[in-house]
């Protein structure tokens, strides 16, 4: 048995800001580096062999936190990147999404079809990083790892691991920031989920006051 512990990184300025992040490299919030306090302090008694990370700023600096004082090493790994969002990639939601409508409607009713002009298309990414575990879990067979990624990463693992249909996608929930999900893989490489998006280490202060899904529709979903 291979075990996966896939951690959303701590909350960054994109998200303070309500901009689509994609690949742009902020670096994390106030609040984010005191998510990862509690984050470090829930991983200190978990055995781990390894750690991979998202290349980018916000989900390096969270497996700082997973791995804290453990010799162990941490590699950056690009198949854990966020989605690219081409043209509204850094750009705030509403304003954006109310621009383009058709784009909006991907990205709330139907997001598989979700594919912005010079962007990576959802469904790419579906499969990107769905390979890319299949590869870390034949890696460290038998081993446990932390991936430390994304939102938009996170709920299309757990679409394809739950579901096994993107067309579920809108179904699957968003992960918070410093949610964790336990994923197991057998030798035959069947994978399963043991939690998701679990934030109980995070004191009430300290969760999200707003969803990761845009407001662009004028209202909290």
């Amino acid at each position: 048995m291979t075990k996966i512990y896939f951690v959303r990184h701590c909350e960054a300025m994109g998200n303070l800001k309500r901009l689509f992040q994609g690949l742009s490299n902020f670096d994390i919030s106030e609040t984010g580096a005191k998510q990862l306090e509690f984050l470090n302090n829930r991983f200190k008694n978990i055995k781990i062999d390894k750690v991979y990370s998202s290349p980018l700023t916000r989900a390096y600096k969270t497996a700082l936190a997973v791995k804290g004082n453990k010799k162990i090493e941490i590699e950056k790994c690009d198949g854990l990147i966020e989605l690219n969002g081409g043209i509204v990639e850094g750009k705030p939601f509403a304003e954006t999404f109310s621009a383009m409508p058709e784009l909006a409607d991907a990205w709330d009713n139907h997001p598989e079809d979700f594919h912005p002009k010079n962007g990576e298309s959802m469904r790419s990414a579906y499969e990107r990083i769905y390979e890319t575990i299949k590869k870390l879990a034949q890696e460290n067979r038998g081993k446990t790892i932390a991936c430390t990624t994304h939102g938009g990463v996170t709920r299309c693992l757990l679409c394809r691991i739950l579901f096994n249909d993107i067309h579920k996608l809108k179904d699957t929930p968003w992960a918070d920031n410093t949610a964790i999900s336990l994923i197991n893989i057998e030798d035959d490489g069947k994978m399963s989920v043991e939690f998701y998006n679990d934030t109980s280490h995070l004191p009430q202060e300290f969760l999200p006051k707003r969803t990761r899904i845009s407001t662009f529709m004028k209202v909290e979903k």
